[in-house]
């Protein structure tokens, strides 16, 4: 190839990248399973859930951005009631998150209680300072998080 035809091949690759691509509309399907499936093609039992964009992301204006979830204005604090979710969000009934709860409650507890007894046996054994003070962390790790289950 001549220098002149690397470099109309260079540039149509550049301009080829720096082109916007093009808009791809995204389906949520669910198969006969129950399984959740996101694609870019309908394969009949299908919801369109983007009509596709040009792959450009905009923020909104720093006036109306809001507080992440759970999160005052401040950014220090809880704020006093849960952020409402967005339309059309998957909601969980009562006696389900209860049951999910209960199953986190359990898993923290034997967790909680083996980091206690790996504690324990290291201060019996003389443990170094280093792997004691990482148990403790990690049973104080676990209390809080055993206080946040609902």
């Amino acid at each position: 190839m001549t220098s002149t035809a690397l470099h109309l091949a260079a540039m149509f690759v550049a301009v080829a990248l720096a082109a916007p691509a093009a808009a791809q509309a995204v389906y949520r399907c669910v198969d006969k399973e129950g399984r959740v499936l996101y694609t870019d093609t309908n394969a009949g039992n299908c919801k369109l859930i983007d009509a596709g964009h040009s792959g450009a992301i905009s923020a909104p204006p720093a006036s109306s951005r809001r507080p992440a979830v759970g999160m005052r204005q401040g950014g220090s604090r809880p704020a006093a009631s849960p952020v409402a979710s967005p339309a059309g969000f998957p909601r969980v009934d009562g006696a389900a998150q209860r049951a999910r709860d209960d199953d986190r409650r359990a898993i923290l507890d034997e967790e909680l209680r083996a980091e206690e007894k790996k504690l324990a046996d290291l201060r019996r054994d003389a443990g170094s300072r280093e792997d004691i003070g990482r148990a403790e962390k990690n049973v104080e790790a676990l209390k809080r998080e055993i206080a946040n289950v609902r």
